[in-house]
């Protein structure tokens, strides 16, 4: 594979800035043409996804100095400037500017979570595919059928069959995304039924939000297993596991107490 993919007089692209950038605007693309639909403000849209965007970016690159901390001490500038970045920290750093936003703007935050959701599974796939151009994200040497040997990679260990772990992720997300554009449509058609509406209500409280949440840790957390890249660790678990456990139990919790445990009541009554 080749991050350097071609390039204009001084100016390069790479394959792994072309898929984040592919990604965003895609994912943007669909989420401004399903917000009318849900009452919401196509510019409010495009405001809070380009905050997120810039904040999600800034903490996921946090997480990943931290990670890489004592590395870091040695050539500060090599990591600041550098490709590197902890999905986690982005997530949790979005997460966090899409709720100081909808604040500011006065919108319901799981109105706006449950929208962009799906957008941002859909663009962390096309976003995989830069990992696997670049080689970075790499995985276990393996002798299987589906064993990749990069040959021009600045991250992964050249001339060696590595597992796709960049494809896998690339899949299951994109697996993801798919299921929560159903599973909102699913969750709206319900409301509207039981509104006797026919109209799409605004949102779906923060279902969507809460489900990315829990697939997405527990697909992260198995696909750890199969990466041979240093990402740090606590205890037994890699930094990406650890916290892949704690979303999901958090997530999990909220999602039981704020939609289960609430309908098994109104069924009893």
């Amino acid at each position: 594979m080749y991050n350097d993919l071609f390039s204009i007089g001084p100016f390069t692209v790479h394959g792994y800035g072309l898929m984040i950038a592919i990604g965003v605007v895609v994912g943007l693309f669909i989420a401004d043409k399903r917000s009318p639909k849900r009452g919401m403000n196509g510019d409010n849209v495009y405001s809070v996804t380009m905050w997120t965007l810039l904040m999600g970016f800034l903490s996921a690159k946090i997480l990943f100095i931290i990670t890489y901390f004592k590395a870091f001490l040695a050539s500060p500038m090599s990591y600041i400037r550098g490709d590197g970045f902890v999905v986690f920290g982005g997530i949790i750093g979005g997460i966090a500017t899409i709720g100081a936003c909808c604040k500011l703007k006065k919108i319901k935050f799981t109105d706006m979570f449950d929208l962009m959701i799906p957008s941002v599974a859909l663009a962390q796939g096309f976003g995989r595919l830069g990992c696997f151009l670049a080689g970075c994200c790499y995985g276990r040497p393996t002798n299987s059928a589906i064993g990749i040997a990069f040959s021009h990679s600045d991250y992964a260990p050249n001339g060696v069959k590595l597992i796709p772990t960049q494809i896998i992720m690339s899949l299951g997300d994109f697996a993801i995304s798919a299921f929560l554009f159903w599973f909102a449509l699913r969750c709206e058609k319900k409301i509207m039924e039981k509104s006797g509406s026919d109209t799409y209500p605004s949102g779906t409280e923060g279902r969507v939000g809460l489900v990315y949440l829990i697939l997405y840790s527990v697909g992260r957390f198995f696909v750890e297993f199969l990466r041979n890249d240093y990402r740090g660790s606590v205890w037994i678990f890699s930094t990406s596991q650890f916290i892949g456990i704690l979303v999901f139990i958090v997530s999990a919790v909220l999602y039981y107490l704020r939609f289960c445990k609430k309908e098994k009541k109104l069924q009893e009554s």
